[in-house]
């Protein structure tokens, strides 16, 4: 990487120049530089809100992209080893989507972890193309799912020579990864794509003893959350291509489907604005980031009732970890993830990223300071004073168990989605077909998605969970009183 080259941020100048410039505005958006929303000036900065602006000759168009875009996009794609970036503003779900759609069309095979984010779903529903679906393995002691084994995705590929990719959610939300590069070596030689949802990921590129990231094992495609963790605003994110077996034309034609043709500059001025601090200064950044997580985990070590999911836990399915995000249990206190995550948010002013009946989560990095994590392990340490004997909370009763097989699917994402949908009692749901997903967290693995057959396994492991009042997503009766089915 050019260090040089990369200290220079064109959409972020272009748009300083703009400001000096002062052209008055007949074009949208409607707020004109913010003097027709005073509440929004005074809520975000007059600097902010002038800053929002429609696409223009000296701005370049995200949907054809000539001169200040494209120059930042090819300085995206030099930082991230990747021979093409896009720079995407609708977050990481269109990126996503616009790798699925650009590699498959109607009746192709696309093989998937089975917890695989929502988007990829719907992108199924968009283009009809079929999910063969390898369930990741569950880590009983810890309670939460982990990563694509490569025998797994190996045996996927065998059996099903007709799939045209491979898609890996790397890491995944509790920083577990795969061994990327031994799965891509068995694609590409059964010339299959390979395509990463690297949401979780953006770090891996800028630091030391970190998982492999998607490009330099090789993958073809990679969907990155900038956004997640490498400091642009949230819902931009960035689409890097590896390899000359995309085909580029297609892609981009993909991408203006699920891409806005309003795209908001300041997304992409802070694409444009992270790329260049992670490009300049990543590695020190992401050091400090590793240093501070460090620095909580063993703090942790101390605390009665109170484990953090560590370095320890590497074995056969859990190949890496991203040691950046803390996944912190409370468990042994009695209380759940949802239960911890409400009092650290309630008592003592600290968010998580993301909670569940065992864990919650929280994602480290070099904006965070000293005094952050001071903060939530003296949080930590007063709830374990006060909850040590007195077990009041739930999580004792969650326990993994083994989750039942992947049921038949008898209509695909896209003919579930159209075809008509009936509610009907829970009770009598055993043996339909569903039209919506069963997703008990933990470990957060469907038990069936629209199209596919409740069994009467999986009624009756759900049927445990509804009784026990344990969480789950996917059903739009909460309560589970009654299920749609086609």
């Amino acid at each position: 990487m050019d260090k040089k080259k990369q200290m220079h941020a064109p959409v972020y100048e272009a748009l300083e120049k703009l400001k000096k410039r002062r052209v008055v505005p007949f074009d949208v958006p409607g707020h004109k530089r913010g003097r027709g929303n005073p509440e929004l000036v005074e809520l975000l900065g007059e600097k902010c809100v002038s800053l929002d602006v429609n696409s223009m000759k000296p701005l370049d168009n995200l949907c054809h992209p000539v001169s200040v875009i494209k120059e930042a996009e090819e300085l995206a794609a030099e930082a991230f080893r990747a021979d093409h970036a896009f720079f995407m503003v609708g977050g990481t779900t269109s990126s996503v989507q616009g790798m699925v759609l650009s590699c498959c069309k109607a009746g192709d095979k696309i093989i998937l972890p089975r917890n695989v984010h929502k988007s990829v779903i719907n992108a199924l529903v968009l283009c009809g193309a079929i999910p063969v679906y390898v369930n990741p393995e569950v880590d009983n002691r810890l309670g939460i799912s982990l990563g694509m084994e490569v025998s797994e995705v190996e045996k996927a590929i065998v059996a099903n020579p007709d799939a045209v990719a491979v898609l890996v959610n790397n890491p995944t939300y509790y920083g577990i990864c795969s061994d990327l590069r031994s799965i891509v070596k068995i694609a590409h030689a059964h010339n299959m794509l390979v395509l990463v949802d690297e949401a979780h990921g953006t770090h891996l590129y800028f630091g030391e003893n970190l998982p492999v990231c998607a490009m330099d094992a090789g993958a073809d495609m990679a969907s990155v959350s900038m956004h997640k963790s490498g400091g642009s605003l949230t819902q931009s994110s960035l689409l890097h291509v590896g390899s000359d077996r995309v085909d580029l034309g297609r892609l981009e034609t993909c991408l203006h489907m699920v891409q806005s043709t309003s795209p908001s500059y300041l997304l992409m001025t802070s694409l444009d604005a992270a790329r260049y601090e992670l490009a300049l200064h990543g590695e020190k950044m992401l050091q400090r980031g590793l240093a501070l997580a460090q620095m909580a985990r063993e703090a942790m070590k101390k605390i009665p009732g109170i484990t953090c999911v560590g370095e320890a836990s590497r074995g056969k399915a859990i190949y890496d970890l991203d040691l950046v995000r803390l996944v912190i249990s409370a468990s042994d206190l009695g209380l759940s993830g949802y239960q911890l995550a409400d009092r650290l948010y309630e008592k003592y002013k600290i968010g998580m990223e993301l909670a569940d009946d065992r864990y919650v989560v929280a994602v480290v990095t070099y904006a965070n300071e000293e005094s952050d994590m001071r903060q939530l392990v003296e949080a930590l340490e007063d709830i374990s004073r006060k909850m040590t004997g007195n077990t009041s909370g739930d999580a004792a009763n969650v326990e993994t168990r083994l989750i039942p097989p992947i049921p038949p699917m008898i209509d695909t994402p896209r003919q579930a989605f159209f075809k008509e949908k009936k509610r009907i009692p829970w009770r009598e749901a055993k043996g339909k077909i569903a039209a919506e997903a069963l997703i008990p967290y933990p470990p957060g693995i469907p038990l069936v998605n629209p199209g596919e057959l409740v069994t009467e396994e999986i009624w009756e492991y759900m049927e445990e969970y509804r009784k026990k009042g344990l969480h789950f997503h996917g059903p739009s009766d909460a309560s589970l009183d009654s299920f749609c089915v086609l």
